[in-house]
């Protein structure tokens, strides 16, 4: 069955059922896990308040920061089961790209995430990562609604 299993999240709280069900369905496997967050890339032209204000330095000590604060509170829901988990924090703009890409480097026979992310208008225009995901993707996909 699954023997390395990425599960990628936002740090969201859909994100964080993901993470449950994925260490729980690792740990009833005996698999290993990665945990992976995406962070966008800075941008000089941006629409994003976070990137109006700052300069690329201090973009990516904010992105890493929260990063590592999402891949922590992930890691520590695997250590309370039991598992020892690999974070990734990857920074790309096509977060969907990034997932597929690393499920396939470092060679994950399931992907697990959350239903949806985005929200509103920008769901609309943005699309769905998850739905991304599932078309772009030729290793099997676990969504947790």
């Amino acid at each position: 069955m699954f023997k390395n299993i990425l599960i990628a999240t936002d740090g969201s709280e859909l994100a964080a059922h993901a993470i449950d069900h994925g260490v729980k369905l690792a740990r009833a496997l005996d698999a290993k896990i990665c945990i992976l967050t995406v962070t966008q890339p800075f941008h000089v032209f941006a629409i994003e308040a976070e990137q109006l204000e700052e300069t690329p330095t201090s973009f990516r000590a904010h992105m890493k920061k929260q990063a590592d604060r999402i891949l922590a509170r992930a890691a520590q829901v695997a250590a309370g089961a039991g598992i020892d988990a690999t974070t990734i924090h990857l920074e790309d703009d096509a977060p969907n790209q990034a997932i597929v890409r690393a499920a396939e480097s470092r060679q994950c026979d399931l992907i697990v995430m959350a239903s949806h992310g985005r929200t509103g208008m920008s769901a609309m225009f943005l699309g769905s990562e998850t739905l991304k995901v599932l078309s772009q993707s030729t290793i099997p996909v676990l969504v947790v609604r």
